[in-house]
């Protein structure tokens, strides 16, 4: 099995364990077309992670869309109804990506919690965002914000509306001197946007300040609410409070967040409650979600595997003698790469040399 087989295989496997995953909470599959009208993704550009998208003319001259997002596509196509409608997919987005600065089809796969979404909802979608997480590492973490509480301090200074974007912006870069400086010239007091810049720790010694520093807040009971579910269970130690984690409240309100694993340096998850989204498409129902970016476990396998147990270089012995040493190899459970010389950036744990029918273990240096 060579590295790029490894790295299929390894989000094929991911792909199956979380289906399984979202299956086992009542999540039902939900299957989309790959295009849909270009309209959408204009009206609600500012909801896409890029606005570069790829677009044709279909045969009755509607101007469509291979679909870059996968949340606007399920929220289009559902209707409002009472209760909530669970699905989860595993879908190919196709947008500009970040490492190539070009267009690449994209692999997802995450969960929609779409209705009458209630605090037991807002927890389950957690919980399936931390075990999703546990699923692809062991060393991970969940950092979560909630942008009532954010809304809430900026109420309580009397921060004019015109400024909102620009200090959530500033809290979400962790910059404190933009956020300093946007305090000083609107009289602002900015010790309290301050200190939410700062925070950050496990639920269980943030919380407590936080209700010293805001007093009666109901976003902040609600968290608290919310992340007390955790305590004591095997995510614990594994979630942390974050007020960097926003998002562009025209679309979210409520819980955001994002996942993290060891060997990848952005996020691999990120979702949140987008209402916001809801009611600026005519809906009236809540939703929550996240969805898995299955692209950046490319970058979790490939140091990881090996392109093979071992590689034997067979020089210039006769088809029938190589055929026999890797069939000896084979039948003891290793995988083996047959090579005349060794293959350039080619890894393996061993290396073997066959000399005159013989098969020595040579010294790897690799």
């Amino acid at each position: 099995m060579n590295l790029s087989q490894t790295v299929i295989s390894g989000v094929e496997s991911a792909v199956f364990t979380l289906r399984e995953l979202y299956g086992r909470y009542g999540y039902t599959p939900y299957k989309m077309n790959k295009f849909e009208e270009y309209d959408l993704y204009v009206r609600n550009k500012d909801f896409l992670i890029s606005d570069s998208i790829i677009t044709f003319t279909d045969t009755n001259g509607k101007l469509m869309a291979l679909k870059p997002d996968v949340t606007l596509s399920i929220v289009k196509n559902s209707r409002d109804s009472e209760g909530v409608q669970k699905v989860y997919y595993n879908e190919n987005v196709y947008r500009v990506s970040e490492g190539t600065h070009a267009f690449r089809e994209i692999m997802q796969a995450g969960i929609e919690c779409i209705g009458d979404v209630d605090e037991y909802c807002l927890y389950e979608v957690l919980k399936l965002a931390a075990e999703s997480l546990q699923s692809i590492a062991a060393d991970w973490v969940l950092n979560i914000s909630h942008l009532g509480v954010v809304s809430a301090v900026l109420e309580a200074l009397s921060v004019p509306e015109a400024v909102y974007g620009d200090v959530f912006r500033a809290i979400g870069e962790k910059n404190l001197h933009e956020l300093t400086a946007l305090c000083n010239q609107y009289g602002i007091d900015g010790e309290k946007l301050g200190q939410l810049i700062t925070v950050y720790g496990a639920p269980s010694a943030v919380l407590p300040q936080l209700r010293v520093l805001l007093g009666e807040c109901e976003a902040l009971a609600q968290l608290e609410r919310v992340m007390a579910v955790f305590v004591g269970t095997p995510f614990e130690s594994h979630l942390r409070i974050d007020f960097s984690v926003i998002s562009n409240t025209k679309y979210y309100n409520g819980f955001t967040f994002k996942g993290f694993v060891q060997g990848v340096p952005d996020s691999v998850l990120s979702g949140g409650q987008y209402d916001n989204l809801m009611r600026k498409i005519g809906r009236r129902d809540g939703a929550v979600g996240f969805a898995v970016y299955l692209d950046m476990l490319e970058q979790l396998h490939a140091p990881m595997s090996d392109d093979a147990d071992g590689i034997l270089l067979y020089g210039d012995e006769d088809i029938a003698t190589v055929s026999r040493a890797v069939e000896t190899l084979t039948a003891e459970g290793a995988r083996v790469i047959a090579a005349r010389v060794l293959p350039p950036k080619c890894r393996a744990k061993h290396i073997w040399k066959l000399e005159q029918g013989e098969v020595k273990r040579v010294e790897n240096d690799a």
